[in-house]
């Protein structure tokens, strides 16, 4: 991620009212108005790893997507328009990000969304799709649970599109997960076996979106 800030990581108490702003956004190609506030990630605008997300991947299919480390909502708010039929889980550790997003799936009139932490999920959903900025900085270790915990949901022929900027060890992320769920590597996972492809979609501006599709 591009923000130098760690402050986002950890688990905020809603904003106060005097405390939110509105920001003036493009959305799936639409201006919106959304709450953001301090101590979440990128609170001023749409981050550059984010946009050149949402400009790779197509449209969001149909059943259960996720969102992974959601803040205000980008990524969540815009798979939810441009897929009024699917669930949209938004999830992220911090409880004022999840506030602000819920607050800004209604602002857009979004029925669609589920603002949630990660153990609010129930165990019995599936994934569609992944699309995450993932939170590089909260180092390896706990990088690589995340991705252990959550890829392995995904329904068969699904994919995840993760942007990492280039510089924060996308390359060596890519090469790691290939790794890891390769079809020689016999991943065990909490919800059973899984095994994945992995390739580089895209590169812009010093990111690159990775694709995870389970096999």
């Amino acid at each position: 991620m591009s923000d130098d800030s760690t402050d986002h990581y950890f688990t905020a108490q809603p904003a106060s009212p005097d405390e939110r702003r509105t920001l003036p956004v493009v959305l799936d190609g639409q201006p919106y108005e959304v709450e953001t506030a301090g101590g979440i990630f990128s609170p001023g605008r749409i981050d550059l790893g984010t946009s050149v997300l949402l400009r790779t991947v197509a449209d969001p299919p149909t059943g259960d997507v996720l969102d992974l480390g959601c803040g205000w909502g980008p990524i969540t708010l815009t798979m939810a328009l441009q897929n009024r039929q699917a669930t949209v889980w938004g999830v992220d550790v911090n409880d004022r990000a999840l506030d602000l997003l819920r607050r800004n799936a209604e602002r857009l009139g979004l029925t669609n969304v589920r603002a949630a932490r990660p153990e609010e999920v129930p165990d019995d959903v599936r994934l569609a799709a992944i699309w995450s900025n993932p939170p590089i900085r909260v180092g390896k270790e706990v990088l690589h649970s995340m991705l252990d915990t959550w890829l392995p949901r995904l329904l068969p022929g699904a994919s995840a599109h993760l942007v990492v900027q280039r510089n924060l060890g996308a390359d060596s992320l890519q090469e790691w997960m290939a790794r890891r769920y390769g079809a020689d590597a016999a991943f065990e996972s909490a919800v059973g076996p899984f095994t994945a492809s992995v390739s580089r979609l895209a590169s812009a501006k010093g990111f690159r979106v990775i694709e995870v599709t389970r096999v």
